[in-house]
């Protein structure tokens, strides 16, 4: 697997690059074009079966909204319910802070080998990278995320990690490289998909039963209680979080809730709008520890809150709703963009729309695919539309590319900052300042549209340079034989031409 520096893959090209080279692989596009569609139909009859869908939309983002607002009180909260329940809190400002902990604690326990939940922040972190460093190996169980390990691979998908990969490729991967990972594939193994999930059951059946570390994320953080919730579809997770001693999970601090009550709306929008399920087959909930060997659950928990980059991200008024997000991935399920390109161009585990908003705001815009990834998009507003929490997903890229455009002001590290313009942008600046030129000067604006008008004739149906690209596959809007303007005084405002 790629190694990542503060969650950007290692030689990741600008995505317009990396776009161009995925467009081109047609068993990319075949495998992305089926289980897209698929989880989206699926969805849609989901979603539609719930008469107050939109009421329990609004109410997430609400939930969301005023917890972010009271974010400080509720992180304080959490705190003081976990370690009641006999859990630890540690707080993680960064990557490299979470990391550090999360290798300290493993090694305090003596072991080599960790099993993990599917989790994204521990993604984002690069921590499986980091335990290797220490010399501890870490296992995923999550059966597309043991597909991507033992592939030597990347996440593309959020919901569904090895999206890109087919059965066939599976079954090559897991014959060539379950053995050095473990219990090898059995002779024979075909592509049926009963037959892979078989093998994947028995290597990582060995894992749980050895494994005294467990390391999870959590889908919700319920404040008043300080219980953590997994949901999940495969059973795996759930042997993680009962099955080790000791259970460490790290979790971004954008994922409490306040109460239960709160939660109950997330259970009902999250399992439609992810795997389009009316509720996911396991739903894991722990808080604290558990004081006897014969009970379920860990006897050591903690918990690492992790900011790396969200409290900069809710300094934005407009970029912070990305916070709201539920990791449900809808959005890429719908996107034009993610279907053609995939999850890897992004440079990031989090791809698709949410990425395109969520990564530079988290890591900030000045590498190169970070201030590309705004203009990832066409705009089109499918997945707003869809979003179980309604952000406003084309409104923030809109505002994240005046930010790469233009520069201005932003927060980093907790600190107001300047930034300056990104590079290749200079073209794009210029016509901003022409236009605001223009319409400034009403005299000048009404000059050139006469102009345009009676020269619509000489008009290219192509542009030219750079601009050649978006008109190969669009049509240039024609220029009216005359302005609106001077329509409007010509039939003293559309009343004479109605008589």
């Amino acid at each position: 697997m790629s190694g990542t520096s503060g969650g950007t893959y290692l030689g990741m090209p600008a995505f317009p690059e990396a776009a161009h080279d995925a467009v081109r692989d047609t068993t990319l596009r075949g495998n992305l074009r089926h289980a897209t569609h698929t989880i989206r139909a699926k969805r849609a009859h989901a979603v539609a079966e719930v008469s107050d869908w939109a009421e329990l939309r609004e109410a997430g983002k609400r939930i969301k909204d005023h917890t972010l607002r009271h974010l400080d009180r509720y992180l304080v909260q959490v705190e003081e319910t976990v370690t009641a329940a006999g859990g630890t809190v540690h707080w993680a400002a960064d990557a490299e802070e979470a990391n550090r902990i999360v290798a300290g604690l493993v090694r305090e326990t003596g072991e080599s080998e960790v099993v993990k939940v599917k989790s994204m922040a521990t993604q984002e972190i690069g921590l499986n990278e980091a335990l290797e460093a220490e010399g501890i190996r870490a296992y995923e169980t999550d059966l597309a995320e043991l597909i991507v390990q033992l592939g030597k691979d990347r996440p593309s998908h959020i919901l569904v990690p090895a999206i890109h990969r087919n059965r066939g490729e599976i079954r090559e991967i897991f014959a060539r490289e379950m053995s050095e990972w473990g219990r090898p594939a059995p002779e024979g193994l075909t592509d049926s998909p009963a037959e892979l999930a078989e093998a994947a059951r028995l290597h990582l059946r060995e894992k749980f039963l050895r494994a005294k570390v467990g390391i999870s994320g959590a889908n919700f953080v319920v404040a008043e209680t300080g219980t953590l919730v997994v949901v999940e579809s495969e059973g795996n997770g759930r042997m993680c979080l009962t099955l080790p001693e000791t259970l460490i999970s790290v979790v971004g601090i954008e994922k409490i809730v306040p109460t239960w009550r709160d939660l109950e709306v997330f259970l009902q929008t999250l399992p439609r709008s992810s795997t389009a399920e009316r509720m996911n087959p396991y739903t894991s909930m722990w808080t604290g520890t558990s004081d006897s060997d014969r009970a379920d659950g860990p006897r050591t928990f903690h918990l690492v809150l992790l900011d790396n980059g969200r409290t900069d991200t809710l300094a934005d008024e407009v970029g912070r709703q990305a916070l709201r997000c539920i990791r449900c991935s809808a959005c890429l399920n719908v996107c034009p963009v993610y279907e053609r390109a995939g999850g890897h161009a992004y440079g990031s585990v989090y791809p698709g729309p949410i990425g395109a908003i969520l990564s530079p705001q988290l890591r900030g815009t000045g590498s190169e695919i970070d201030a590309s990834l705004p203009y990832a998009s066409s705009l089109c507003g499918a997945c707003y539309e869809v979003c179980p929490v309604a952000i406003d997903i084309p409104e923030v890229l809109v505002h994240l590319r005046e930010r790469v455009a233009q520069g201005g002001t932003a927060t980093r590290e907790g600190a107001k900052v300047v930034l300056r313009p990104a590079k290749g942008h200079a073209a794009e600046r210029a016509a901003m300042r022409a236009a605001r030129w223009a319409f400034g000067r009403p005299g000048a604006l009404r000059a050139g549209q006469r102009f345009a008008s009676r020269t619509r004739r000489l008009h290219p149906r192509t542009l030219p340079g750079p601009g050649r690209a978006w008109s190969e596959s669009r049509d240039l809007p024609p220029v009216p034989a005359e302005p609106f303007r001077d329509w409007w005084r010509r039939t003293n405002g559309g009343e004479d031409g109605a008589k």
